[in-house]
C-alpha cells in the first residue's frame, strides 16, 4: 500500500515537473486539471514513457504529457534534430519545414522554425498549410539539409506528427532515426532550447510556383487532357495545389466534393480520414452520381496519396492501390519510361511481370517510401496504401498531386481511344494473370494484441492456408539476402495460384495488416468475370484461416 502511495507522489511530481515547463496553455490547462482531479490512471498512461521517435519520426494524439503529441514534445524532437546535424557537419545548414492544417500543426512547425534558429541552423518555413510533396521537393529545390513535415497524414483527428527528410529528399531511415533519438533524450529541460522569436524565414509562394511548373515533367506534351473528374481533398490542404496543377496542363476543372473541400482538422464528414477506409468516399460517389464524370480522384489530408475510382454498371468502385500502381506502371511504360520501377514488398507483384515484360529494371525494398524512394536508379515507385512516386527526380516521396496528373492523362488517352481504366485492367490481366489481392487489417486499441498475434504465428506458424499448403515462411525479422531485417512474416503457397502473405505490424497506425495475394491464370476475355470471382473466394478463405492462425 505504501508502495502504491508512493508511485502514485512519483507520478503526480513528474507530472508537476512537465507542467512547469509547458509552454501551451492549453496542454497546460488540461495537465493542471487530471493533476488537481486526482485522474491517475490518465496521468500514468501519459507518463509511462516517451513517444518513441523513429524512422515514421513521431505520431500520436495530440494531449499533454510525454506520451502524447505537444509543443514540449515537438520542441524536444527540434532540438535533438538539431544537434544531430550539427554533429553531421551541417552546422549553419538550412532547414525547411512544413505543415498540414491539422490541430497544432502550426504552431508545432513554427517551434521546429525557432529552434533551428536558436541552433544556428538556417529555417524557412511554408506560407501555409500545402501537402507533404511540396516540403519534399522544397528540401532539395532550396539545398536544404533537412526538412520537417508536420502531419499525421490520414491518422484520425486528435492526432498529429513529425515527419523528417534529410537532404537528400528522402525520409529518414536507420540508423539516422536511433542517432536523432539519442540527440532528442538527451535534452535535459526545456529552458535549455533556445528558442528566439524571430530568425528564420517566412517563405512566399515561389518554392509552390517552382513545384507546380516541376509537374510539367509528369506529362507528355500534347497528351490528351479531356477527362472529367469528380474531386475530393477529403478535409485537407490538396484542393488549390491539385486545382492549379489541372489548370495548368489543361485539364478540365474537377468537380469539388464541397463539403470536403476546405481544410477542417476535425474530418465532419469521416470516420477516418483515408480514402481506403469505409464510408470515407460515400460523398464523392454521391458527387458522381449527380454530375457522371469518367473518374474520381481523392487525396488524403496531407495530398500525399491519391485514390482513383471507376464507374460499374450501378455505381462506382474504388481502385486497389495495387490496381493504380500497374495502371501508371503500364503507362509509364507506354510512354518510353527507362530506369527501376520499385514497389515495397507487401504491393502486388503485377509490378514486376510488367516491368520484366517491358525490359526495365525491378526492385522490392520494404515497407515505406523512406525505403521505395533510396532505390538506386529509381523511374517510378509505389505501394500498395495508395501511395506512388511518379517523378523521382523531382519528389523522392510518394506524391498524390503528380500522380493524379498522371492519372488523368491515362485516363483522357484512355478515353480518347473509347476505352477506360477498367479495360486496360482487363488487359493486364490477361498479359500477366489476373492479380487479385486484399487486406486484412485490425485496428486495436491495446498494441498488445498486435505483439501477441504475431507471437502466434512464429510459435505456431501455419502449415495451410485455404487449402494451400505453406511451402515457404520467412521470418523477415531475421531479413534476407535483399532486405534489412523488419517485423514481419511472410508465407508462400502452394498450387497455380502462386498466393502469397505477408503479416506486418503498421509503422504508423495501431494496426495489424496482413496483405494477400492470389494469382488466377487467364486464358481468354471470356474468362476475366470468373476469375475475380475465384480469386476472391481464396482470398476470402485466407483470411478466415488467417484470423483463426493469428487468434483474433
Amino acid at each position: 500500500m505504501q508502495e502504491q502511495a508512493q508511485a502514485q507522489d512519483d507520478l503526480i511530481t513528474r507530472a508537476q515537473a512537465w507542467l512547469a515547463e509547458d509552454p501551451d496553455p492549453e496542454t497546460a490547462a488540461e495537465l493542471s486539471a487530471l493533476i488537481e482531479a486526482g485522474d491517475t490512471a490518465e496521468l500514468a498512461d501519459r507518463f509511462s514513457g516517451t513517444l518513441q521517435f523513429g524512422t515514421a519520426g513521431l505520431r500520436g494524439e495530440i494531449g499533454a504529457g510525454p506520451m502524447r503529441m505537444n509543443r514540449g514534445v515537438v520542441i524536444r524532437a527540434a532540438a535533438g534534430l538539431a544537434a544531430y546535424l550539427k554533429a553531421q557537419g551541417h552546422d549553419g545548414g538550412l532547414v525547411v519545414v512544413g505543415y498540414d492544417a491539422r490541430y497544432k500543426s502550426a504552431d508545432f512547425a513554427r517551434d521546429t522554425a525557432a529552434v533551428m534558429a536558436g541552433a544556428g541552423l538556417r529555417a524557412a518555413l511554408l506560407p501555409r498549410p500545402l501537402p507533404t510533396p511540396v516540403l519534399a521537393y522544397a528540401i532539395r529545390h532550396l539545398g536544404a539539409v533537412a526538412g520537417v513535415e508536420v502531419t499525421a497524414s490520414h491518422n484520425p483527428p486528435r492526432d498529429n506528427g513529425y515527419k523528417v527528410y534529410l537532404g537528400d529528399g528522402s525520409q529518414i531511415v536507420s540508423p539516422a532515426d536511433s542517432e536523432i533519438a539519442a540527440q532528442i533524450a538527451a535534452v535535459e529541460k526545456l529552458a535549455d532550447v533556445p528558442r528566439p522569436e524571430s530568425g528564420w524565414q517566412e517563405l512566399g509562394d515561389e518554392v509552390l510556383e517552382a513545384y507546380l511548373a516541376r509537374t510539367d515533367a509528369v506529362l507528355t506534351p500534347g497528351s490528351p487532357r479531356g477527362v472529367r473528374t469528380v474531386y475530393t481533398a477529403m478535409h485537407g490542404v490538396g484542393k488549390d495545389v491539385v486545382l492549379a496543377a489541372f489548370a495548368r496542363h489543361g485539364f478540365p476543372e474537377p468537380v469539388l466534393v464541397a463539403e470536403q473541400a476546405e481544410p477542417d482538422p476535425a474530418f465532419p464528414t469521416v470516420a477516418f480520414p483515408n480514402p481506403e477506409e469505409p464510408g470515407a468516399m460515400d460523398l464523392a460517389f454521391a458527387k458522381a452520381a449527380e454530375v457522371r464524370p469518367d473518374i474520381v480522384i481523392a487525396n488524403d489530408p496531407d495530398a500525399d496519396r491519391c485514390a482513383v475510382a471507376v464507374p460499374t454498371g450501378d455505381g462506382w468502385r474504388m481502385l486497389r492501390g495495387d490496381e493504380v500502381g500497374a495502371l501508371l506502371a503500364a503507362h509509364l511504360v507506354h510512354k518510353g519510361a527507362r530506369g527501376v520501377f520499385a514497389e515495397s514488398i507487401v504491393s502486388s507483384s503485377l509490378l514486376g511481370r510488367i516491368a520484366e515484360a517491358a525490359g526495365v529494371g525491378y526492385e522490392e525494398t520494404l515497407t515505406g517510401f523512406k525505403w521505395i524512394a533510396r532505390v538506386e536508379g529509381l523511374r517510378y515507385g509505389y505501394e500498395e496504401a495508395l501511395g506512388y512516386c511518379v517523378d523521382p527526380e523531382g519528389v523522392r516521396d510518394k506524391d498524390g498531386v503528380t500522380a493524379a496528373l498522371l492519372v488523368a492523362e491515362l485516363a483522357s488517352v484512355l478515353k480518347e481511344q473509347g476505352r477506360t481504366l477498367t479495360d486496360l485492367l482487363d488487359d493486364l490481366a490477361m498479359a500477366h494473370g489476373l492479380h487479385a489481392t486484399d487486406q486484412l487489417s485490425v485496428r486495436v486499441s491495446d498494441l498488445s494484441i498486435i505483439a501477441d498475434a504475431m507471437a502466434a504465428l512464429r510459435a505456431q506458424p501455419p502449415v495451410s492456408l485455404a487449402g494451400l499448403r505453406v511451402v515457404s515462411a520467412e521470418d523477415l525479422s531475421k531479413g534476407t539476402e535483399t532486405l534489412p531485417p523488419t517485423d514481419g512474416l511472410r508465407y508462400y503457397l502452394d498450387g497455380a495460384y502462386k498466393a502469397r502473405v505477408i503479416a506486418r505490424p503498421s509503422g504508423t497506425e495501431p494496426k495489424l495488416k496482413c496483405y494477400l495475394e492470389v494469382v488466377v491464370p487467364v486464358a481468354e476475355a471470356s474468362d476475366l468475370a470468373a476469375a475475380r470471382v475465384r480469386g476472391q473466394e481464396v482470398l476470402d478463405a485466407i483470411k478466415k484461416d488467417l484470423s483463426v492462425a493469428m487468434g483474433i
